[in-house]
């Protein structure tokens, strides 16, 4: 006989009581969400603007579903998370088909209701009470999507509307040609774009690492610093709603010391990096390319520093480039010392900063703030954790402690 589909006063229980036991697991379910639509949509993946933002939005749209599970028999009233929208103008200030949004969600979706039946399952008897659990779950989830995708599509389309035919889309446009090596005229490229490309240029990003950053923030901090560079106004180009790509004509690298004092007036949650000074058309992608992989090394760590330039970081980042194998030389060299607890936090400075200071102990000490002895102590603990004192693969340790402290998952596990 069919099961009668109506929910009961059951089924609503157990259907909160899925929400709760998957609330404290909301990280690592979106980091398949993430997975998941990376996979469906290359566009969103390789670039830490757009990763952010889709990831944000994935989170909201997780949270919001978490709250409406937990009130199912009157859930509260529809409403679009301000990151679906935001990813959304993202998308189409970037140039891409807004089929990747659809795309996007329905695999988000995907993602999220294999885990929420499997839980399902978890806690409701099998049988008749696990038809209704299911196929609400299923109606809840189908409703709130398709509704929230009906409206991020709409908004989508405005963004769309608003970008054809305006001067950022042609500004997008000739700095997109520009980036892919397209052979454009150069000193007309630099006319449409007000911006002389024969002069040496440094590109830079800055970004705001949580959201919620005041309209014309990402821009007053690319001004302060092509101020601070002693550069006359950067050329500006929105990479998403909390990212902003710039370049300025410097002669010379600009002095980190100066960018840094210029940085910190701004807010305590916008970070930037900064490419090296190279010449022509080519150098302003070649300065572009650079900052990236600085960009994508140190987004989504709260632990970075604020600002960070291309030669302090370029040896880091090579090595970063292939984050599965740095991970595997980070655990590999580091071995216990790799993995995320205060302890080994605490033992990894301490090397850190011994190595820097040319194995000298009492110079380490002042810098960790602590005693000489403690220093000798710590030492002797990591050398007996490694198997060797770490003098004897200085490079090799040092590289690894950079990479574990710029990629806090590498070696963490």
């Amino acid at each position: 006989m069919p099961v009668d589909a109506a929910p009961t006063p059951r089924t609503y229980e157990l259907i909160a009581q899925i929400a709760e036991r998957l609330a404290p697991r909301v990280d690592e379910l979106v980091a398949e969400m993430d997975a998941a639509t990376r996979d469906a949509v290359p566009e969103l993946a390789g670039d830490p603007a757009i990763e952010v933002e889709a990831s944000a939005s994935n989170r909201a749209n997780l949270m919001r579903i978490l709250a409406i599970a937990r009130r199912a028999d009157d859930p509260p009233p529809s409403a679009v998370p301000p990151e679906a929208l935001d990813i959304a103008r993202t998308i189409v200030r970037r140039g891409i088909e807004l089929d990747a949004i659809f795309q996007g969600y329905r695999r988000g979706q995907e993602a999220a209701l294999e885990r929420w039946i499997a839980t399902a399952v978890e806690v409701s008897d099998p049988g008749p009470e696990l038809v209704r659990v299911t196929q609400l779950s299923l109606r809840l989830a189908f409703t709130y999507v398709d509704e929230t995708l009906r409206r991020v599509l709409e908004e989508a389309q405005r963004e769309r509307e608003a970008v054809i035919g305006g001067e950022l889309a042609r500004r997008a446009e000739t700095i997109r040609l520009l980036l892919d090596g397209a052979p454009l005229d150069a000193d007309a490229a630099g006319l449409r774009l007000g911006y002389d490309l024969a002069r040496p240029h440094t590109a830079f990003i800055v970004w705001a690492e949580s959201p919620g950053a005041p309209h014309g923030a990402l821009e007053q901090a690319a001004a302060l610093l092509a101020h601070a560079a002693g550069a006359g106004r950067p050329l500006m180009l929105p990479a998403g709603t909390a990212t902003l790509w710039g370049w300025m004509s410097t002669q010379d690298a600009p002095q980190t010391d100066d960018l840094r004092a210029a940085f910190e007036h701004t807010g305590a949650n916008m970070r930037a990096v900064i490419g090296p000074v190279r010449p022509g058309v080519t150098g302003f992608r070649a300065s572009h390319e650079a900052a990236l992989s600085i960009h994508r090394l140190l987004a989504g760590n709260p632990d970075a520093d604020r600002l960070a330039t291309y030669q302090e970081l370029e040896v880091t980042a090579l090595a970063a480039n292939d984050r599965e194998r740095a991970a595997e030389f980070v655990a590999a060299t580091l071995g216990p010392l790799a993995v995320d607890t205060p302890g080994a936090a605490r033992l990894r400075e301490t090397l850190r900063v011994f190595l820097e200071e040319a194995d000298n102990a009492p110079r380490a000490a002042a810098r960790l703030h602590t005693h000489r002895n403690t220093v000798l102590q710590r030492m002797a603990r990591i050398s007996e954790l490694l198997g060797e004192h770490p003098s004897r693969r200085r490079l090799a340790f040092e590289l690894a402690l950079e990479l574990r402290r710029r990629l806090p998952s590498a070696g963490a596990g």
